[in-house]
Formats: C-alpha cells, sequence, structure tokens
C-alpha cells in the first residue's frame, strides 16, 4: 500500500550463488546479491529516500541480505519476459518520458524531466526530487561469468533494449532513468567463468535476443495501454494481487 493506493511489485528471491550488476538505486554495483524486488510507485513519486523505501519493501516481502532494489511507475503487473536458450530476461515498461542519451544540454543546470510514469534507476539532480526511471530490466544467466564480462552483458542489454525501442517505432534510446539488473552464477571453486559478454559472445548474444524480445514486447504493450487510458488504482489488495510465479518459479508479484 502507498497513498492510499494497492500498488504491486515484482521480487525474485534468487538465494545464494548469484552475482549480479546492476544500475539500480538500492544495491547497485557488483557483487553478490540474493534478490531482486521491482516496485511500483506512484506517478509523481517525491520521497527523497529511495534506497530507505526499498529496503522497507525489501524488509516487508521477509527479504534478507543484500539484493537490488528497483522502482517503477509502470504497471508491473504487464511485465513481458522472454528466454532464450536458458537465458530470461523480464521487463516493466513505461515510455512516458522518451529520451535520447546525447541529447541537448539543458539550459538551466537545476532542469530535471518529470517521469509521470516512473521506473528504476535514480535521477538526482542538484535541488531536485528522486525522478523514477520507466524501463526496468533484469536478465538472468544461468552460467558463471567473470567481471569484465558481466558489465559487458550489462551493456549488451542496454544495446538490445535501444534496437527494440527503434523496432517498436519509438524515437528514443529509453527514459532519463532506465535501469538494469543481470545475474550470472557464482564460480564453484575450480571452474573458470566466462570471459565475454558481448552481443557475439555465447551468452551475450542469448541474453541480447532475450531483452530484446522482452523489450519490444513491452514497448507494444505500453502503446496499447496508453491508447486505452490510465489504469484506475484500487484500495484494498484483492485476489489479482497476489500472483504465482511469474517465471520458472523464480519471480513473484505481490
Amino acid at each position: 500500500m502507498e497513498d492510499g493506493a494497492c500498488r504491486h511489485h515484482l521480487v525474485w528471491r534468487a538465494g545464494p550463488g548469484w552475482r549480479m550488476v546492476s544500475s539500480a538505486v538500492l544495491g547497485g554495483g557488483l557483487g553478490e546479491r540474493g534478490w531482486v524486488l521491482n516496485a511500483q510507485v506512484r506517478p509523481g513519486y517525491a520521497r527523497m529516500d529511495p534506497a530507505q523505501h526499498l529496503a522497507e519493501l525489501a524488509a516487508a516481502e521477509g527479504l534478507t541480505g543484500p539484493g537490488v532494489g528497483l522502482m517503477t511507475a509502470a504497471q508491473v503487473d504487464d511485465a513481458t519476459w522472454a528466454e532464450d536458450t536458458d537465458v530470461t530476461a523480464v521487463v516493466t515498461t513505461g515510455i512516458g518520458v522518451p529520451t535520447w542519451a546525447a541529447a541537448a544540454a539543458p539550459a538551466s543546470a537545476s532542469f530535471a524531466p518529470s517521469a509521470p510514469d516512473a521506473g528504476p534507476a535514480a535521477v538526482a539532480l542538484p535541488g531536485r526530487r528522486y525522478v523514477p526511471g520507466t524501463i526496468n530490466i533484469l536478465a538472468v544467466v544461468p552460467a558463471p561469468v567473470g567481471d569484465a564480462g558481466l558489465v559487458n552483458l550489462l551493456a549488451t542489454a542496454t544495446e538490445a533494449k535501444v534496437q527494440a525501442l527503434l523496432d517498436a517505432g519509438y524515437d528514443c534510446s529509453g527514459t532519463p532513468s532506465d535501469a538494469v539488473c543481470i545475474a550470472v552464477r557464482t564460480p564453484a571453486p575450480g571452474l573458470t567463468p566466462d570471459l565475454f559478454g558481448g552481443p557475439r559472445s555465447t551468452w551475450g548474444a542469448r541474453l541480447a535476443r532475450a531483452v530484446h524480445a522482452a523489450v519490444l514486447a513491452g514497448a507494444e504493450l505500453d502503446r496499447t495501454r496508453r491508447a486505452s487510458g490510465p489504469r484506475p488504482d484500487h484500495a484494498v489488495p484483492g485476489p489479482a494481487c497476489c500472483l504465482g510465479d511469474l517465471l520458472l518459479g523464480a519471480t513473484e508479484s505481490t
């Protein structure tokens, strides 16, 4: 519940044995992580402590230890997902503020774009509130990958996102504060992790196709949703507010 409305979120209880790299506001960076939370917040999110807010939501879900927390004002119930040879991508999409990464510099340093249907990573400009982003990507690779390869997988996922947006007819590279989380297995003793994560590497190619398919589906669904008007809030949780596993027993919606 937030601001008198029931707002859903997605949870992946990964457990031990996973390394993640992420641009998320909570648990971002690179290291061992045991869970991922993608929380829906209201449009015009105004809290100044998003990491603390996400930590509170994680605690309410019984999530302990290090994890990754993302935010979105897009409908997480409309999450899209795709698989390619054991790689899974789950995406929440709300393209309310499409933009190009290399946009012209604003006239004022205090300028901060508003995001009416926000998402995950932070836009933190001086004197302005935190603005959640809109396109959140979680991609899961069931194999150990070295640090450099893991960072490369994050770049590959971003490239695939841009390709999907262009294929969906959008004139943008994303929104001002998209976030990405890539999970790979922790290498077992004596096992050499894969070194590469670019789009022509084994795991990078699979991840790129999965992310592209999930973002493309999400972009098209978001366009349809906007054409039909905003979905009304509901104040009391109902049976539809607690879904089963979203994907392969890994992702839950609550």
